[in-house]
């Protein structure tokens, strides 16, 4: 049993890679709830449609950003290598073999993230003819297809920047990534109060008006990144050196190998949200915006954990890469204590807070009410939702992708939809019945990742 003081460097260490990722994540979040809130305030209507169209666009959206991350542990076990290296004194041949390597997943990295583009593309845009055979109701759908199609178009520069993103965190740096996501996301917001309520000679456009506010901010992204990189001399070698015969079928391959069972792990939970806004839509769109309220408050605090996570993903990379064991171990550790504290002041807020919080979002009492019930379920997963998030984490450290994948796959898909089905309509439970089954499903992988990653430890222990 370790000791509060054994573990206060990792404390130190996790929180400051931690840190800005959860700004980052947090900025993004904020958008989606100033979005929220703005679009929330314009019509009751218009807020539905948003919710909807994210629901859907979120669905395909995960899956790749979930497989771009792929890049990060892979690019961060190279970099612990050459931390290793430059510590030992070795050849420079040696140190300049590494340099190509990280180099080559910029290249290779760039290929895959174009093919993840066009996937996404080519399933997110055949839905725009047939949004109303999702069971909507007409005025949500009207409202809806403007802000759809904005927000498919948005989705080739967001990768982009989910990739350059990934690639600067296996360097070990997660500051860039905050400030370009906290400017842009500024710019954002402005945006929505321009084009939303139409202010400086726009006319007003409600969801619409937040579908262009999110392009223009989404396509400013990656070019901040690329400023980043070619101003900074570590970097800019990276982006000087890239040649076409760097990439080769073999990485990219390996690159999916890696990233494909992440993305489906991310979109199995991200279907089970998405199919939940689509069944509590059949209730009624007070239902519907009451939901996407409580799932604003649950992403918030998933996003401080999100940045935990990947914080543990490039500590574990990283240290794994140097083959020191023992830390790979204490920083999960660490990991998992700073999580549990961070989801207790998370559900804390939503259970205290929970009739106030959803006047933030829309003037309907009819909403608030149901909003007010959906945050108690909210903060009852909030742990279970912490602990999934690190599980996985620590498991992409490791590369070990997937076992989790089908603990997430059954999880989610094979046991959360058709037991939230049940209890929202044959046991006449009502939206309340879907987030019973959100904390059943959550907990599944909670568990299971942990024990997962304790025995996978234990085969690294033994090689070694």
């Amino acid at each position: 049993m370790y000791k509060f003081s054994q573990y206060l460097p990792y404390y130190k260490r996790n929180l400051k890679v931690a840190l800005p990722v959860m700004f980052t994540q947090l900025g993004a979040a904020l958008v989606g709830l100033a979005d929220s809130v703005m679009v929330g305030h314009y019509s009751t209507a218009d807020l539905a449609a948003v919710s909807f169209s994210n629901a859907i666009f979120f669905t395909v959206m995960v899956f790749a950003m979930g497989a771009v991350m792929a890049v990060t542990p892979l690019v961060g076990q190279v970099h612990g290598r050459l931390e290793k290296l430059l510590q030992q004194g070795a050849p420079d041949e040696q140190i300049m073999h590494k340099h190509e390597q990280i180099t080559s997943y910029l290249a290779n990295g760039l290929v895959f993230t174009v093919i993840m583009c066009l996937m996404a593309i080519a399933l997110l845009a055949p839905c725009i003819p047939y949004l109303d055979a999702f069971g909507q109701e007409p005025e949500v759908i009207a409202c809806a297809r403007p802000y759809y199609i904005l927000i498919v178009l948005s989705i080739v520069p967001f990768l982009l920047f989910c990739f350059f993103k990934q690639y600067l965190e296996g360097l070990g740096n997660t500051v860039v990534a905050m400030g370009i996501t906290l400017g842009c996301n500024l710019l954002n917001i402005g945006l929505n109060w321009v084009f939303i309520f139409g202010h400086w000679g726009f006319a007003p456009m409600g969801a619409e008006g937040a579908g262009i506010a999110t392009l223009v901010s989404r396509a400013l992204m990656p070019v901040c990144f690329v400023v980043a990189m070619l101003v900074k001399k570590e970097w800019r070698k990276y982006l000087v050196t890239l040649r076409a015969w760097l990439v080769s079928r073999r990485e990219v391959s390996h690159l999916l190998v890696i990233g494909t069972p992440i993305g489906l792990q991310s979109f199995a939970e991200a279907f089970l949200f998405t199919a939940s806004f689509v069944i509590i839509g059949w209730i009624s769109k007070e239902a519907l915006a009451a939901h996407h309220i409580a799932n604003q408050m649950c992403d918030l605090t998933f996003m401080l954990a999100q940045g935990i996570g990947a914080a543990t993903t490039i500590r574990v990379s990283h240290q794994l890469g140097k083959g020191d064991l023992q830390a790979v171990k204490m920083a999960s550790h660490a990991s998992v204590h700073l999580c549990l504290l961070m989801n207790t002041v998370g559900a804390a807020v939503m259970f205290f807070f929970r009739y106030r919080i959803p006047y933030i979002f829309s003037d309907d009492p009819q909403v608030a009410q149901i909003a007010s019930t959906l945050l108690v379920f909210g903060a009852l997963f909030q742990y279970a939702d912490g602990l999934q998030c690190i599980g996985a984490a620590m498991l992409r450290g490791i590369q070990d992708v997937r076992v989790p994948m089908r603990i997430a796959l059954i999880a989610y898909i094979g046991v959360a939809l058709p037991l939230g089905v049940c209890l929202t309509f044959p046991a006449g439970l009502g939206a309340k019945g879907m987030w019973m089954a959100f904390v059943i499903a959550l907990a599944i992988p909670a568990v299971l990742f942990h024990i997962r990653f304790n025995r996978q430890y234990k085969k690294l222990k033994i090689k070694n």
